[in-house]
């Protein structure tokens, strides 16, 4: 099988497939945990998208790298946004991609399993896309950078997180900056099962070759149908979270 361009392109993100079609998408940062950036949110958008128009990805796995999945950021020059730029061209391009990627991820039609291989406290509303969500033994749920910087926590963790917890626990999560241990995000319906370490990405992939032996119809059909409510909230609830979110960054600043 040929290897696609685009698995190459995205210096966050590793790509690989096997010859049945599951393609596994490894988060890392210099090889090491990843850590987020602004040019990793533009990579995730790039990246989804050419995922989502390949066919050839029947079932795709997202997982990070080493003990963490995504517990830090990288603020090194080449991937912070650039200083010359004022707060709001900065936001306005927040505001682009952030309304976009949400939706990029949903449009991927092939299911998907999430395994947490860590502590998940950035951006853990792409785990919540996934269709199945398996989690380490240490893995843990959180939104740590929104209050711990004053900036209100509706990027997208709005929407997904209050519609996987419920209304009441989900607000709670977000204004309490609530940890999840994995015994809890299971016991809350967070994630499917917990895992040794050792064992959550065979796990992942054990699944996904089940998965593989339906029809390829049937594997892009059940996803359409899974996620038309999650871009439905998405659609609805995004652009205003992602607006208010640089209002308060604007107005802190």
């Amino acid at each position: 099988m040929t290897r696609p361009a685009y698995f190459d392109a995205y210096p966050n993100i590793a790509l690989s497939r096997t010859e049945s079609g599951i393609l596994e998408m490894r988060l890392h940062s210099h090889g090491d945990s990843f850590r987020y950036s602004a040019s990793a949110r533009t990579q995730l958008l790039g990246a989804f998208q050419a995922i989502g128009a390949d066919r050839a990805n029947r079932v795709v796995i997202l997982t990070g790298t080493g003990a963490d999945w995504c517990a830090g950021f990288d603020r090194s020059p080449e991937v912070s946004p650039d200083p010359a730029l004022s707060l709001a061209q900065r936001w306005d391009i927040q505001f682009w991609e952030g309304r976009r990627l949400l939706q990029t991820i949903l449009d991927v039609d092939a299911p998907m399993i999430a395994a947490v291989n860590g502590p998940a406290l950035i951006h853990t509303e792409y785990l919540l896309t996934c269709d199945i969500v398996l989690a380490s033994e240490t893995a843990a749920f959180q939104d740590m950078p929104h209050l711990d910087n004053g900036v209100s926590p509706t990027d997208g963790m709005h929407v997904l997180w209050p519609h996987v917890l419920g209304p009441v626990r989900g607000r709670y999560f977000l204004l309490t900056q609530q940890k999840l241990d994995a015994a809890q995000a299971l016991d809350y319906g967070v994630c499917n099962e917990v895992l040794p370490a050792d064992a959550l990405l065979p796990r992942a992939y054990a699944i996904a070759e089940r998965l593989v032996e339906q029809p390829e119809h049937t594997l892009r059909y059940a996803r359409v149908g899974l996620t038309q409510r999650l871009k439905k909230l998405v659609t609805d609830e995004m652009a205003l979270g992602v607006a208010v979110e640089s209002l308060s960054a604007l107005a802190k600043a």
